[in-house]
Order: C-alpha cells, then structure tokens, then sequence
C-alpha cells in the first residue's frame, strides 16, 4: 500500500480487504508473512506502561512499532530489533495493514480512540490501555466499533484477573452481606494542577505535533511529556482516569453495572488546564434487585474521602482511608472492603463465624493471555470494550459533573446530561484534521 494513499482512499482499501474476509474479525486468520501459531502485533507507544504491555506480550511477533519519541523508539528497537519502527499511527497502519494482526494502543489518553478506532476500521484486533477513551463519546464510539467489526477487544485493567476480585464478586454475587445498597471507591493517589508554562524549544527528539495528534496545536512547554500529562484536561483526566477504572472495576463486575442515572461532583474551583487536587464524585445507578431506591456509588480521590470511609475501621484497626485505595460495599447484612489484595467482612466480629463459598469462578489465565487467546480463536475476553466502554464512560461522566459544575442527570441512550446544556461540551470534543475517531 502507497504511503501517500488519502483517508479516504485508505478507509476504501480497507473495506475491500475487509470485504475479501482478510480479516474476519473474531476468527484466528492470520498476518501472510507470520508464523500460525504467533499473533503478529503492531504497538502505538513503546515507553512506561506501554513497555510493560509488550514485555507481558513478547512471546507473540512484535512485528512493527510506533512513537512519537526518538529516544523511546531506539530503546524499544533494541529489544526487538526485526520490528519496523514509525513515528506516526496512521502510516504504520497504512503500511502494515496486510502484515498484522492486532494492534496495542498504549500512549496518552487522548490519542487512545483516534488510534484503536482506525486500527479497528481495518479489522485489527485492539487492546488499549485505561481508561479506555478520552470523552465518554469515545468510549462509546470505540464500543460500537468493535461490535460491528466482530473483534477481540480488551482494555488494559489488569487487576481484573487477580485472584481477589474473583473472591470478592463471589461473596457479594453470593449473597454475603446481603442486597448492597452503597459502593463507595477511593484512591489517595492525586494527579493534579496541569497549567500550562510559557513556551519552550520543542526537544530534538520528540514530534511535538504528532505528540499533540487531536488536540489543538499550542507551543511546548515543560511538565508535560513525558510524565505528567495526566495532570492537563486536553490530554488526560487526572486522577479520576488513571485509577478509578482499577478501583470501580469491582464493583461494576460484582453487582453487573452498566450506566448511572445521576452524578455530582465536588473538588476546588475548576481550573480550564488541568485536574483538581482532590475529587468526591456521587453516583446514582439503578436499585439492585429487590431493592427500591437507587443504589448510592461513589469516587473520591486525592486524599478527600467520604465520612463512612474515614470512619470505618479495617481487621487492623486502621482508617480504611489508610489503606491507599479500595472498595467498600455496604449490604443489609454488613459491608465488605477490599483492595487489590484483600477482603475483609465488617464488622469483624459479625462475621466471625462466616464461612465463604468454594471459589467458582475459574482462575484466569491471564489479563495479556486472554486478549491473545482471543484473537487468535474467538474465545472471550473479560475487559472487553462493551464490558469497559460502559466502565469507562462512568469514570469520565464524573470528570464531565465536575468541569461543568452541576449534577447531571444521564439519558445514556443518547449521550446527554438531559439538564445541563454545558456538560455536552466535555462529553464530546473536536478534533484536529486528520486525527478524528471512526464512528464519531
């Protein structure tokens, strides 16, 4: 395929092959120049959490790579030297269109949808780091996508193949403290006070521009890349992004949530460049069965938490606040924390007797397995983008209840808050030429 092929000629010859059944999405066809029994994958961004992706995937054929970083492209290649390098996506898909077979997207949260949507327009399998997308448009568009196409999808939330969460879904699916009636989410990690500096020289070995992608061009400045860019609005979603997809994994499994009817959210006065210092976000989903008032849900981060997690003691005798970040249900018959290695039942003493349920769910076989697994023969995946999409755009919706600073109240069949004209602004977004999401 040419590299000077326009969008739209590009779209057209991927249709054709997809057309032809090249790749059929869900099947276990594979790349023509790869082994049969490997995947062959092409990764967007090589560096931080995006080397730990391909590290976790390097027994399948790394066969090409791209990044926006001279310096990280380098290192990359010397740990797999036969892989293509690019600097830019969009020719690398162009150019390995008929030579792989999936695709990671592992770079800032807003180039996640423009990327994984394209890679998926051609039929490539996609995984994508969290959250999922950068407005809650994209994370529904990118859902969209990958049902149409048929693909073997998996976000990268990777505690959900612990051990842990398995037990705590059991026990709460199992009736252990009954009909929950409250989750509550935290995390004392804080990403926060993005502003942007005065103008500086753009480093020789970064692409500034490509870097940008769909955002508006503006100057470089520093604290941005490569580190900080979770802490600035136009790249990520502080930490709300970075954490909550993690945290409320659990209970969105547990008790099988999907989208929240009303959220509020709470922190200092926004500011237009970047993230709060700390969060405290109230959801309303619908009741849990037999219930009769919606089910109260909450996030807060940064170190500000709710009075019942401050107040509530663990097995140790500490604050549950202390323990860093965590899930607290609370049933008619007691209320469980957990993190990402523990369980505890409360009060201690009301459980002292309890006897938990023989594990039923089965071990995983790993988050990075069962995405290969996946694409290689159809089988299913657990954080796949239906399951995370809707995790994802509840993470985003309380950024939304925050920047534009009332409670909204949620149609999520068709993307409005239906009493807040402002909120539409951060659930949508534009995008430079170029760079815009397929199905947007």
């Amino acid at each position: 395929m040419s590299r000077s092929l326009n969008r739209r000629q590009f779209v057209q010859q991927s249709s054709a092959l997809l057309g032809a059944g090249l790749f059929a999405g869900f099947s276990p066809a594979r790349a023509a120049d790869g082994p049969s029994d490997k995947l062959n994958i092409a990764a967007v961004g090589v560096a931080n959490k995006a080397r730990h992706n391909l590290d976790e995937l390097a027994g399948q054929n790394i066969v090409a790579f791209c990044d926006v970083d001279e310096n990280f492209l380098k290192k990359a290649s010397e740990r797999w030297p036969e892989a293509r390098t690019y600097r830019d996506y969009r020719k690398m898909l162009e150019a390995e269109v008929n030579k792989c077979d999936a695709v990671v997207v592992s770079t800032a949260d807003h180039t996640h949808a423009p990327a994984a949507s394209v890679a998926m327009d051609l039929g490539k399998h996609v995984y994508v780091e969290k959250p999922l997308a950068h407005t809650v448009a994209e994370a529904r568009a990118l859902a969209k996508v990958a049902a149409k196409k048929k693909l073997a999808t998996q976000m990268g939330t990777q505690i959900h193949a612990t051990d842990n969460y398995r037990r705590v879904v059991e026990l709460i699916q199992g009736g252990a403290i009954g009909r929950v009636t409250e989750v509550h989410n935290w995390c004392n990690k804080g990403w926060s006070d993005g502003r942007f500096g005065a103008e500086q020289p753009v480093p020789a070995n970064l692409d500034w521009d490509l870097w940008l992608g769909p955002a508006k061009k503006r100057p470089y400045c520093d604290g941005v890349h490569p580190g900080n860019w979770r802490r600035f609005w136009e790249y990520g979603s502080g930490t709300f992004g970075d954490m909550a997809c993690h945290v409320m994994d659990l209970p969105f499994w547990a008790l099988n949530l999907r989208n929240p009817l009303s959220v509020a959210c709470e922190g200092p006065e926004a500011h237009p460049d970047g993230a709060p210092a700390w969060a405290k976000a109230t959801y309303e989903f619908p009741s849990q069965p037999g219930g009769d008032k919606p089910l109260k849900f909450t996030w807060s981060d940064g170190g500000k938490h709710f009075d019942i997690v401050a107040n509530t003691k663990s097995h140790e005798g500490q604050s549950l606040s202390q323990w860093g970040l965590g899930i607290l249900f609370v049933g008619e018959k007691g209320m469980l924390a957990a993190d990402y290695g523990r369980r505890q039942l409360l009060p201690q003493d009301g459980f002292k007797d309890f006897k938990a349920p023989e594990p039923s769910i089965p071990a995983s076989i790993g988050h990075w397995h069962e995405w290969v697994k996946a694409c290689k023969t159809g089988s299913p995946t657990t954080c796949n983008f239906d399951y995370s999409g809707a995790l994802s755009e509840t993470v985003l919706l309380g950024i939304v209840a925050f920047r534009a600073g009332e409670k909204l109240i949620w149609d999520s069949a068709n993307l409005k808050a239906t009493n807040s004209a402002k909120a539409a602004e951060f659930v949508h977004k534009e995008y430079r030429k170029g760079f815009e999401v397929v199905g947007l």
